[in-house]
């Protein structure tokens, strides 16, 4: 996972509880995933808007090769 070793992981966990205390780490853990959720939603949401996009440019153009025809 990203190249980190156990080692590395607990100490950023060790961190992470110095720094937002034991009893934060479950909300702090839980605005991430949403925070997550939220931006893989967008991403999906956006490649649908772009692939609707392209469907309905080639309709126009194929319209527009028709009626030039």
């Amino acid at each position: 996972m990203f190249g980190l070793g156990t080692q590395e992981l607990l100490i950023i966990l060790v961190l992470v509880m110095i720094v937002f205390g034991a009893g934060k780490v479950p909300q702090v853990g839980s605005a991430l995933g949403k925070g997550l959720r939220n931006f893989k939603k967008g991403v999906n949401e956006a490649e649908e808007d772009d692939i609707e996009e392209a469907k309905v440019e080639k309709i126009e153009k194929k319209d527009e090769n028709n009626t030039n025809s």
